[in-house]
Formats: C-alpha cells, structure tokens, sequence
C-alpha cells in the first residue's frame, strides 16, 4: 500500500511483443505490467505473458544504456521531459538520489530483477490461486490488481484490490531461521533505511 509507482513507458518493444506499461517505485524496482478483461478466454495465460516479457528484457536488452536511451525516447514522446527530470519530479529525488535511483535500476536489470502485476478487471479464483502458488514457491513477485470501476454523474471512481503481495509476507515472516541472502541492491536499500544521509553517501561512494 506505501508503493507509488511511476509509469516510464506503455506500449514498450519487445521481441516477445509490446509490454502494456513498465514503472518503477522510489527504489528502483522495475514494475512489467500487463492489463487483460476479464472476457479473454484463458486468464491464466497472462501470467506466462508477463514472465515472457521479463524474459525478453533479460536475455534481449545486454545494454542497460539502450534500454534507458530506449525508454528515455518514450518518455520525451508522451511527456514532453527525460526520463530522469520525470522521476525527479515525481519521487521529489535531491542530485544524489537520483544517482542512486537509477543506479539501483541498472543494477536490477542486469540481474533481471523485475516485479510481474496483472491488472484485471475482474479476477476469477484459480488466477488468484495461481498466483499465490507462484509467490510461495518462487523467487518472483507477481501480483494481481483487480479494478473495481464506477461512474456517478461526472465522476469516475476506481477501487483497486491487491492479490499477491500477502504471500511474500508470509514467505519471509516463516522462514526466520534463515540467514539473510544479501545482494548489492538489498544492501544498499538496507543501508539507506539505517544510516544518515551522509553516512549513505559516503558509503555508495566507497
């Protein structure tokens, strides 16, 4: 619920096909979003569709640069501004930050780190079930949104439910016992959530 996300691009290229959005939250995780109705045949094909795009960003995209250029153009066409003076404005990021942000998006994308979100309209059960399972025995993050819409005279109204994120909790809060596996990005987002902000710095710059 304390996720904002900023949306870089719709309609991103791939070869597996066009990626209906991709965003970011404020530390640099990378969001492949897809939206499907609830009238499309077999709804649980949107989850292989989605791994599919993480895979294509993964083994198609070897240059982070080009993917950021790639979404930069996107940006400039749909917003009129750089990708880094949108997220800037939106996340309210200081110079610094926005190094470590887009920092924190190479490298989740050079370890095809992404976070998967089916947007739906309506979502029937074994969906749901289907992702719950995905979540419990899996490395991903996939999330399901469904979209409760309403109009009443001139306004729309849209109620959003999260499916997903609950499972990751309890993965984590079960397996205590284990000792933490650490990765650069976790590190440092660890060391942000507990050093000063000059000490952080330092730290990056070590």
């Amino acid at each position: 619920d304390d996720i904002k996300l900023v949306i870089a691009a719709r309609e991103f290229q791939t070869n597996s096909g066009p990626i209906d959005a991709i965003g970011f939250d404020r530390d640099g995780e990378i969001y492949i979003i897809e939206t499907k109705l609830y009238k499309n045949p077999d709804k649980r094909t949107v989850v292989a569709q989605v791994l599919d795009y993480g895979a294509a960003l993964a083994f198609n995209y070897s240059d982070f640069n080009l993917f950021l250029n790639e979404l930069d153009a996107k940006v400039k066409q749909h917003f009129k501004t750089s990708i880094q003076q949108k997220t800037n404005n939106f996340f309210e990021f200081e110079e610094e930050e926005s190094k470590i942000f887009f920092e924190s998006i190479r490298i989740n994308f050079l370890e095809g780190k992404y976070r998967f979100v089916v947007l739906m309209d309506k979502l029937e059960s074994r969906l749901r079930d289907l992702i719950r399972y995905i979540n419990q025995n899996s490395q991903f993050d996939i999330y399901a949104v469904e979209i409760e819409y309403y109009q009443f005279e001139n306004y729309e109204i849209v109620i959003p439910k999260l499916y997903g994120a609950e499972i990751k909790k309890e993965v984590s809060s079960s397996h205590t016992n284990n000792r933490k596996k650490w990765g650069e990005t976790s590190f440092f987002s660890e060391a942000k959530n507990n050093l000063m902000e000059n000490d952080f710095i330092s730290l990056r710059k070590i």
